[in-house]
């Protein structure tokens, strides 16, 4: 994000110094490279050779990895490609926070962009200047290659000590899931508390274990495998079942073949615990690794499922899938071409008869080979086309029960035929925004909402989509007057300065628009400006 000149160190600078402007950046790795600390380095720099600092580029959180949601860096690449740049030199506290990238050519390449539009970069912390010399080349290309390396070694002890957790049988990251509960436990395996969907550890000396759920969850999770096992029903006419008697997921969705095929597929049921199915290591692309290559620890957790009924249900599952010959299953992913249009696991997976998204995988390693068989070759837009069809289908129930939520507490409630604007009690404007989730090269996922210009209501409520986009995640209750910018992105935290507006269900909103009629009431005049 673009920061204004700070003023740290401001009494250094000459009024006649030549203009720079600065670039720091922060990921996590230590707090000597805060960007505070490195922006006072910078301007002492700066005031010792003759530079003014007229703007300040800042990536606060943001890895050096590539550029990549270094929102900074690349407005500071593309103001000087413009001609937008009004500064000569731009200068870095050293050659890592310019950038750890894997490939050292891409760090170089950057800055020869700099370069060429003769904007010089100098590393103010490192013991070379940057002027081009054999020397400094050398060095610097040393330099570049040791940061790489640095991020490098780090994944690897990351892994290691990821891999260790898991063998020694404690979550890493994630829901628990349908049917479970993510239960905090201290160093000496003492059980602490039981975390809600959001919630996090604190302590870095706290692991997480699963523990079985409420009993009502427990009993429909058996219930899921003994109509399968037992009675043969198949997946969607299980979800049937368990949507005629209002039984909803962990998420609050109605259930569909995919969510009970998920559950019928996954061994932390019977207490197992595996990580490394798929994996993406330093912002490359995300891939799915083999059985051989997963982590492991069997009977990490208390079962809820018997190890002899989960192994009949991926009998079933995968002699289903073998009364189909390999031309036979891909004759099936073209027919699904043919009448989409695209392909996805989800489109797959809600196939009313015939194979599962994990019947794909395991025949022929992963769905994109599947796809590569029958000449399909999925671009990242395709996936979304049938998302963003589901949510315009899904917005106006969210408008309905929102108007009924306020109507129910008292309140009065317009909508706009055309902009579905909420008008609430005459004393606010809300405007209600889906946004689905969309996961980066890295594995990671965002959320990115742009404000109406246009409307400017005064809240906008973002409704995030969980990372399927299949339910509700949470709710962003965003005010106007806190939010500058056109559009936002939202990690998975975000910090107090966001997250303080994050809620699980809109009772904020509706308490809203009931403290606003009270106010009216109270005070006996119109509405509240």
């Amino acid at each position: 994000m673009l920061q204004g000149t700070s003023n740290i160190g401001a009494e250094l600078e000459s009024p006649t110094a030549k203009s720079a402007a600065e670039y720091v950046r922060m990921s996590t790795d230590h707090q000597q490279y805060s960007t505070a600390n490195q922006s006072q380095a910078i301007r002492e720099y700066a005031a010792r050779h003759g530079f003014r600092i007229e703007k300040t580029y800042e990536d606060s959180g943001k890895s050096g990895l590539n550029l990549d949601d270094r929102q900074a860096l690349k407005q500071l690449i593309e103001d000087v490609q413009n001609g937008a740049a009004e500064f000569a030199t731009i200068l870095v506290y050293d050659v890592s926070r310019w950038g750890r990238f894997q490939d050292a050519d891409e760090s170089a390449y950057y800055e020869y962009i700099c370069k060429r539009a003769g904007i010089s970069v100098r590393y103010c912390a490192e013991q070379f200047e940057n002027d081009g010399s054999p020397v400094s080349t050398i060095v610097k290309g040393v330099k570049r290659a040791m940061a790489g390396e640095y991020s490098r070694e780090l994944s690897v002890k990351v892994f290691a000590g990821q891999r260790r957790l898991i063998e020694l049988g404690y979550r890493q990251g994630g829901p628990a899931g349908y049917g479970l509960r993510r239960q905090l436990i201290d160093q000496n395996g003492i059980a602490k508390a039981e975390l809600v969907r959001g919630e996090h550890k604190s302590i870095q000396t706290d692991r997480i274990v699963l523990i079985p759920g409420p009993e009502q969850e427990i009993e429909i999770i058996r219930f899921i495998y003994e109509a399968f096992v037992t009675q043969g029903k198949s997946e969607r006419e299980i979800a049937d079942v368990l949507n005629a008697k209002d039984i909803t997921t962990d998420l609050g969705r109605s259930w569909t073949r995919a969510t009970v095929h998920q559950i019928l597929i996954n061994e932390k049921y019977i207490g197992n615990n595996i990580w490394n199915r798929c994996s993406c290591k330093l912002k490359g692309r995300r891939i799915y690794n083999p059985p051989e290559r997963w982590i492991r620890h069997d009977q990490a957790f208390e079962p809820i499922v018997d190890e002899d009924t989960f192994r009949s249900a991926q009998v079933i599952i995968s002699e289903r899938s073998k009364r189909y010959s390999d031309e036979e299953l891909l004759d099936v992913l073209r027919g699904l071409l043919e009448q989409h249009g695209y392909l996805s696991g989800i489109i797959i997976d809600e196939l009313e008869v015939g194979p599962s998204s994990s019947a794909y995988r395991t025949r022929f390693g992963s769905l994109i080979r599947a796809y590569e068989l029958i000449g399909f070759s999925p671009d990242r837009d395709y996936r979304y086309i049938e998302i963003n069809r589901a949510l315009r289908r899904m917005y106006p129930d969210f408008i309905a029960a929102t108007v009924r939520g306020i109507e129910e507490i008292g309140g009065s409630v317009r909508q706009d035929a055309e902009t579905d604007l909420l008008t609430v009690n005459d004393e606010f404007t809300a405007s209600l925004c889906l946004v689905r989730s969309q996961e980066t090269m890295a594995g990671s996922y965002r959320w990115k909402i742009r404000f109406d210009a246009g409307l400017r209501p005064d809240i906008t409520v973002a409704i995030r989509m969980n990372q399927m986009n299949s339910a509700v995640l949470d709710y962003y209750l965003l005010p106007r007057f806190e939010m500058e910018a056109d559009q936002l992105a939202l990690a998975e935290y975000n910090g107090l300065a966001l997250d303080a507006y994050r809620f699980d269900a809109l009772d904020m909103l509706f308490e809203l628009a009931a403290r606003s009629q009270l106010m009216e009431v109270s005070y006996g005049i119109g509405p509240i400006h």
